[in-house]
């Protein structure tokens, strides 16, 4: 990567003169790098072996100009987890990872908040390119992690573009990837602005004449050049190739979670499964056992037989009572846990109130909503939600963390919601079509297969072949359809006795 990134950028100007730099924690890897900068004439000191985010081996430089990095996909970095997060700890954002640490099951952010660590602050800045899975662009709610990785980059400005790569380009994985491009010295054109393609359709890839690993796919020359100059040109949505360039904000990726509550209503009434319940509660079972059963008692001796209440006061005031009528004294805790065990959500019923007179949330209905950072939560939730649940209200007390505002403030990418396509279904009579030609296709093929007696070895495997294709062909459609919910399409099915058909002419028992 190293070499090939030389050879281009003296390509471009053959007066350049470029020091390489890296780092990698795989021998054979390493071995085969430094063995490159041997032959090549370059210092082969500068290649170190190590893992990256617990060691930085070039923490002394000042840090690079362009930067270029593939890390692992998904892996795990639970094994050394400790020294990363102490970095975290201590140096906060005078280190490597103060922005935030995404789970361990997947440290791709964490090489990405290295690379930009060792971006250099003279008048020419640095530049960033490195490719990742999906994982990093929406993986994370609000205030998690990842997200307040991307809250990070964004509200700095450096992520510049964004261009999602063809499936099956990798060796070793056929997994979508896509190139971030970052950058601390935008041109003035893309300041406050993120350019996200989709170079993923067929018109960027061709397939290989041969797979290699699970690399079914390549970029031609020409797919390349339109890709650069989609980005060079910041096509926005308009001609032919700005169909999969769009040009957005920092701010559009950003949203609000803010926590909707909606009051607690409940009824009361000592039933059989309530009474379970609260067998089952833990405070209950603290109790010793003749404890228990008095207070069972008093539950269905004092109380009235089949009362409903929908007013919790009352409730109260009706169980307090019945207690000291039974003589039974108990704590706060089980007493929750009676007042749990008896009640349902009832929507008739009065509303839970606290002390101060102000209303309860239920916790089980409570919802959050995710509010764009141009909007207002306040005419988000006139719009949006009140029209529907009119005694909804947003608990205010739910604040981000860094601006103290209503709401957690959370970042994704979701490529998928601007540049999704949708692609009707095909008429049915189009599908019942085919599937017929298909059959009576397998019907003629089948032909050749009733005189085995007479049939050879070679034709006997011709046949066979083109009925297994034909019944294939016919398997994906009928799969699509179920994809796409045609519940309608089936309109005959062909049933064939497989084990009959594939067996050779030799091994049809003799008649």
């Amino acid at each position: 990567m190293l070499s090939i990134a030389e050879t281009a950028m003296k390509a471009l100007n053959g007066g350049i003169h470029v020091e390489l730099f890296g780092q990698e924690i795989n021998p054979e890897s390493f071995a085969i790098c430094k063995s490159d900068m041997l032959v090549t004439g370059h210092n082969a000191g500068n290649i170190a072996f190590g893992n990256t985010l617990t060691r930085d081996a070039h923490a002394a430089t000042t840090g690079f100009h362009y930067m270029l990095s593939n890390p692992p996909y998904g892996v795990k970095w639970a094994k050394y987890a400790d020294p990363i997060m102490q970095e975290a700890a201590n140096s906060g954002m005078s280190g490597r990872f103060g922005a935030g640490l995404p789970r361990v099951s997947d440290g791709q952010l964490l090489f990405l908040q290295h690379m930009i660590s060792r971006m250099r602050n003279d008048e020419h800045g640095s530049r960033i390119g490195i490719v990742m899975n999906g994982s990093p662009l929406f993986t994370g709610g609000a205030g998690s992690g990842e997200s307040e990785i991307r809250r990070w980059m964004l509200e700095h400005d450096w992520v510049e573009a964004i261009i999602a790569l063809p499936t099956d380009l990798f060796y070793n994985t056929g997994i979508q990837t896509y190139i971030w491009l970052l950058t601390n010295r935008k041109h003035t054109d893309r300041v406050g602005r993120v350019q996200l393609i989709d170079a993923s359709g067929e018109r960027f890839w061709k397939s290989m004449r041969k797979s290699l690993g699970k690399k079914r796919r390549e970029i031609p020359p020409e797919a390349r050049d339109e890709i650069v100059r989609i980005y060079a040109e910041m096509l926005n949505g308009d001609g032919t190739r700005g169909a999969v360039s769009r040009i957005f904000a920092t701010t559009d990726f950003g949203y609000r979670e803010i926590r909707v509550e909606r009051p607690l209503k409940r009824a009361f009434a000592v039933q059989p499964q309530g009474l379970a319940t609260l067998r089952a509660a833990k405070p209950f079972q603290r109790l010793d056992a003749d404890d228990r059963a008095r207070v069972l008692a008093a539950l269905q001796d004092h109380l009235p037989a089949g009362a409903r209440w929908i007013d919790r006061d009352e409730f109260d005031r009706a169980l307090s009572a019945a207690l000291r009528r039974a003589g039974v004294r108990i704590g706060a805790a089980v007493k929750r846990a009676i007042m749990s065990a008896l009640s349902e959500p009832d929507e008739a019923a009065r509303v839970c109130t606290d002390k101060r007179g102000r209303p309860e949330p239920d916790p089980e209905l409570r919802d959050h909503e995710l509010v764009p950072l141009n909007q207002d939560w306040r005419d988000y939730m006139q719009r949006e939600v009140l029209p529907f649940v009119p005694d909804a209200w947003v608990d205010e007390g739910y604040t981000d963390a860094q601006d103290g505002g209503v709401g957690r403030v959370g970042y994704e990418i979701n490529f998928n919601r601007y540049f999704y396509q949708y692609v009707p279904p095909r008429p049915l009579n189009d599908i019942n079509a085919e599937l017929k030609a298909l059959e009576a296709e397998i019907a003629g093929l089948l032909q050749g297969v009733v005189g085995w007696s007479r049939a050879s070895s070679t034709s006997w495997w011709k046949t066979t072949a083109g009925v297994g294709e034909k019944i294939q062909r016919a398997s994906m459609i009928r799969s699509s359809c179920a994809r796409q919910n045609n519940r309608q399409m089936v309109t005959g099915v062909l049933l064939i006795p497989l084990s009959d058909i594939f067996r050779r002419p030799s091994e049809r028992p003799r008649q």
